[in-house]
């Protein structure tokens, strides 16, 4: 499967596209100077406890205040708010863990206030993005992650991706990583570790204990709330999270953020530099590889099929609701088997919308009855195949008596929802004809007041394509009749972003013309 990552970076923020074979299947957006990430590790302080949600609210510095969740704490909450408190008083003198005595584990099925109080300061990361009305959910188990491992304080634990199913290499990771572990570090080592030197995985491992002791040098004398540690910008998590040797282009449109990835990729990844370029073209990196079209046709509550099939993807408060129907194009074949190839068609499309939209919760489609049972463990089998390339945690339920498949997938930032409607270019959504039938005439009449008072040997008229081409229909077309009248050639530019009933003159690429009235 080749793998593609195109970026655009812009007025300092940047939308990041992952293409597999072409096809669009994540849309990530990178906020401008954001001061809080997923990952972000923060000193922040209790500040009220609630029992009925066995729940705390913490500050750490954001608006809204965020929220720390029981099951969210960690069985090693003792050990963390302990040395907390001991390094910001200067009672802890290390900074690695080799002298800490880890406490016993809170009992997993307490209550809030028994393992908290008010004003307590505590160490705490990032764990979801706020979400509607509700602020950051945090998490007291603290992960530190590189490419190869994962770094967690106050464990010794040794954890393998599941995904390194070599029962030889998994034995090799695990001894190399009890070798070169600190102690009470636990280690996750990361499905990328596989088939990795031990001189490649001690040298990831003394960067993250390098992180550590940074965060411990910031906590003496510290007031919350503070960050501690920054998570990588999204580009270059994406990249340390994603890159594999099936990645075969990287394609950024802003020098600094393509150097700074190629130094990223330098230092982890030398191999795969060369898939890394810097866009240069005249048109916007998103038009030039296909990737606004697609969001444009991707983000409706409809999605079309190639067999004439289609899928309806609806929101509600609960749950997503998917409803798969065969369209008017009917395959020469029985209904059992014609039922399953539109039911296989539209698994892939559903499992490709769910990781675009980056929808979470509940999910429940209705795929077309089929009545043969081989046929319905057929089609839970392909979905979940399918749905392996998807990062976020799920669990698929096979095909209920009703022919409903119910989806559960974890939420990590808010659904990406993009509006692809517009409003209608005749009335522009009043109810209300406008007179867009007029428009050849008010281009032409700033045309003419424009050759009187500046006239330009530059001038360019932006309008949508539509209106590019009806200027440009016929033998001797609206080019040539400016041309044969002012004797200059005015040159016609198509933006697919501009209304319909919409005109700009520029003198030159860059310098807009402005008429009054």
């Amino acid at each position: 499967m080749e793998k593609e990552l195109i970026i655009s970076a812009q007025n300092g923020a940047a939308e990041i596209a992952l293409l597999e074979n072409g096809l669009l299947v994540e849309l990530h957006k990178q906020k401008s100077n954001t001061l809080y990430n997923v990952g972000d590790i923060f000193l922040g302080q209790v500040k009220k406890l609630m029992p009925g949600l066995n729940a705390a609210f913490v500050d750490i510095g954001h608006k809204k205040e965020s929220f720390l969740h029981y099951t969210d704490m960690g069985p090693q909450l003792n050990s963390v708010i302990h040395y907390t408190e001991g390094a910001m008083k200067g009672q802890i003198t290390y900074n690695m863990l080799e002298q800490f005595e880890i406490l016993p584990d809170i009992n997993k099925n307490g209550k809030v206030n028994q393992v908290l109080d008010k004003k307590v300061n505590i160490l705490v990361q990032i764990l979801k993005e706020p979400i509607s009305t509700k602020g950051h959910r945090l998490s007291c188990e603290i992960t530190i992650p590189g490419r190869f491992i994962v770094l967690t304080p106050f464990n010794n634990t040794i954890a393998i991706s599941k995904k390194i199913s070599n029962v030889e290499e998994r034995n090799r990771l695990f001894h190399l990583i009890e070798s070169i572990r600190p102690k009470n570090f636990g280690i996750v080592v990361r499905t990328a570790a596989e088939g990795k030197k031990v001189a490649e995985l001690h040298e990831e491992m003394g960067l993250l204990c390098e992180k550590w002791k940074n965060m411990y040098s910031q906590l003496h004398n510290a007031k919350p709330p503070q960050k501690l540690l920054s998570e990588l910008d999204k580009s270059s998590s994406l990249i340390r999270d994603l890159l594999n040797q099936s990645f075969t282009k990287i394609i950024v449109n802003d020098k600094d953020m393509h150097d700074g990835i190629k130094t990223y990729m330098m230092s982890n990844m030398p191999e795969k530099v060369n898939i890394l370029s810097l866009y240069k073209g005249p048109k916007p990196v998103f038009e030039a590889h296909s990737v606004k079209k697609q969001i444009k046709y991707s983000f409706g509550k409809t999605a079309t099929l190639s067999s004439g099939a289609y899928v309806i993807i609806e929101h509600t408060e609960a749950m997503h609701v998917i409803d798969v129907n065969s369209g008017p194009k009917s395959p020469k074949i029985d209904q059992e088997t014609a039922a399953l190839q539109v039911n296989v068609e539209a698994a892939r499309e559903i499992a490709r919308q769910i990781r675009l939209r980056d929808i979470g919760g509940l999910i429940v489609i209705d795929f077309i009855d089929m009545k043969n049972n081989d046929n319905k463990v057929e089609l839970y089998r392909i979905m979940r195949e399918i749905m392996e390339q998807d990062r976020a945690q799920h669990t698929i339920l096979p095909l209920s008596k009703f022919g409903l498949m119910q989806i559960t997938r974890q939420r990590e930032r808010p659904e990406v929802k993009l509006d692809t409607s517009e409003n209608c270019p005749a009335c522009n959504g009043s109810g209300k004809i406008n007179p867009s039938i007029l428009l050849v005439d008010a281009i032409e009449k700033d045309l003419d007041f424009i050759m009187k008072t500046r006239p330009s040997k530059n001038l360019i008229l932006s309008v949508h394509p539509y209106v590019a081409a009806y200027l440009k229909k016929g033998l001797i077309h609206s080019q040539w009749k400016w041309y044969f009248k002012y004797h200059n050639w005015i040159k016609i530019k198509e933006d697919v972003d501009m209304p319909l009933v919409q005109f700009n003159f520029f003198d030159g690429p860059d310098e807009e013309i402005r008429l009054n009235g």
